[in-house]
């Protein structure tokens, strides 16, 4: 029997779970890393939170106990992803540490390893880049709930890695998450 150099590569999965507020960078840099583990041929997958929102969480609101089962339902796949030798980037703002905590136990439980970074940029800067147009509509009342403005979020106290998107670039952002994959031995 003839084994090809494919067939003797071993991915370690992971999940590198990316917590931040909106419009912070969390998604383009997931995107930035997944383009280039997958140039290095890991097997990626980005779960994108609107994405999961449109598909997996549809019907969940963004009460407390919404945003927990989705974030739990991301953290199931995530887990299940990673298990199975898949890097799964995961750019969720995930506001709640107790949240974000099960998951973490979730992949500890499992063997699966598991890194939290803080994409740590300020609402203030978050405001202005507003890809999404969502501090807009909340200045002028049209939205409530607005994740780290009129609702909480809950800042990783001793995340993996904390990045502070606002003074580097995309690359850059992503290349520190990267070297924090080499340094775990898992890229």
């Amino acid at each position: 029997m003839t084994t090809t150099t494919e067939e003797l590569h071993v991915t370690t999965g992971a999940t590198v779970w990316l917590t931040g507020l909106p419009s912070a960078g969390k998604t383009t840099i997931a995107y930035e890393l997944a383009g280039r583990l997958r140039e290095e041929g890991h097997r990626v997958e980005v779960l994108d939170g609107d994405e999961i929102r449109t598909f997996l969480s549809a019907g969940l609101g963004f009460s407390r106990a919404d945003r927990h089962a989705n974030v739990q339902r991301v953290g199931f796949l995530a887990e299940l992803l990673a298990r199975n030798g898949v890097k799964a980037l995961v750019p969720v703002i995930a506001p709640y540490a107790d949240s974000r905590a099960v998951v973490r136990g979730r992949h500890r439980d499992s063997r699966a390893p598991y890194l939290e970074v803080h994409v740590a940029t300020p609402v203030e800067v978050c405001s202005v880049r507003d890809v999404k147009g969502l501090y807009a509509k909340q200045a002028a009342g049209e939205l409530t709930g607005l994740t780290g403005v009129d609702d909480p979020y809950e800042a990783p106290e001793s995340p993996d890695l904390r990045i502070e998107s606002h003074t580097q670039t995309v690359r850059e952002s992503a290349a520190a998450v990267h070297a924090l994959l080499v340094e775990r031995g898992l890229a």
